[in-house]
Formats: structure tokens, sequence, C-alpha cells
């Protein structure tokens, strides 16, 4: 396993910590365009090759999620519809739309921030993936979370 260092004062973290944090950028755009702040990459061999945030205020598409903008830019770049050897992080676990397109995409491991014990896929059934998914939960938890939770606190007032 690799991991990236940034200069001799900072640690040396995981790659799915590095790409996660590249999520998050993603997810703070979202914010900054007053969406749900999620946000998407895929990897594929190490590099990103699609990035994705909310933007079903701005399309006025229910079905706009980070992940589904983040895989259709990946399909894209690899030229065919299928990313067996790519990774999918996501800041927030992935609803059932976006883990049933997960499927018909064929991703072959989803990584996700903050568990969603709401509407995540995981809470009603994982068979929802494709049976080759791996999938791993809880990197930058409570700051995918935090995010979520200010945005949503800040409409209430």
């Amino acid at each position: 396993m690799r991991y990236y260092t940034f200069g001799d004062e900072q640690p040396a973290i995981s790659p799915d910590e590095f790409f996660m944090n590249e999520a998050l950028k993603e997810a703070r755009l979202a914010l900054q365009e007053d969406e749900i702040p999620i946000g998407a990459i895929v990897v594929c061999k190490g590099q990103i090759i699609g990035r994705g945030h909310n933007l079903t205020e701005r399309l006025n598409d229910v079905s706009a999620h980070a992940e589904m903008q983040a895989l259709t830019a990946a399909t894209n770049f690899m030229g065919g519809k299928y990313l067996p050897e790519c990774t999918l992080y996501v800041t927030l676990e992935p609803c059932v739309m976006c883990a049933g397109a997960s499927y018909w995409f064929q991703v072959g491991r989803i990584v996700f921030g903050a568990y969603d014990t709401k509407r995540g896929f995981g809470r009603l059934n994982q068979s929802v993936t494709h049976p080759k998914t791996l999938i791993s939960g809880g990197i930058h938890e409570n700051e995918c979370a935090q995010l979520v939770k200010d945005f949503f606190k800040g409409k209430r007032k």
C-alpha cells in the first residue's frame, strides 16, 4: 500500500484518507453552491478520473447526486461504461439509487466517509451493489458527517 506524504512535518496518510480528502473538496464545492455538501471522486490505478458533487438544486434534477456525476465523468474518461478496477470515494454512504448505479457501472470498490442511517443503502440491503464490489466506510467519518449536519442546521435557522 502506498502512503502519501506532504513534507517532513506532516505524517504519511493512507491512499483512502488522501482520496477522501479529495472527495471532501468536492463536498465543499457543493456547499459553496448551497447544495447538500456531498462529494465524490473515482480513482483508477492511483489517478482521479472522475469528480462530482451534488447538483440537484442547480440542475433541478433529483438524480444529480455526487456519485452519479463522478461515475459519469469516469466512464467518459475511460471511454467505456464499466469501472471494475476503480474505486468510488464518496463523503456520505450512497443512497439506494447511487448504490444501484454502482452495480451497473460494476465499480470495484466503494469507500465512503459518514454512514447515512436514514437513507444509506447499507441499512436496507447491501446486495444492491455488484457482488464483486468491496465496501469500506468510516474514512474521515466525523468531518464528512459534520459538513452535512452543519448544512442542515443552517437551513433550519
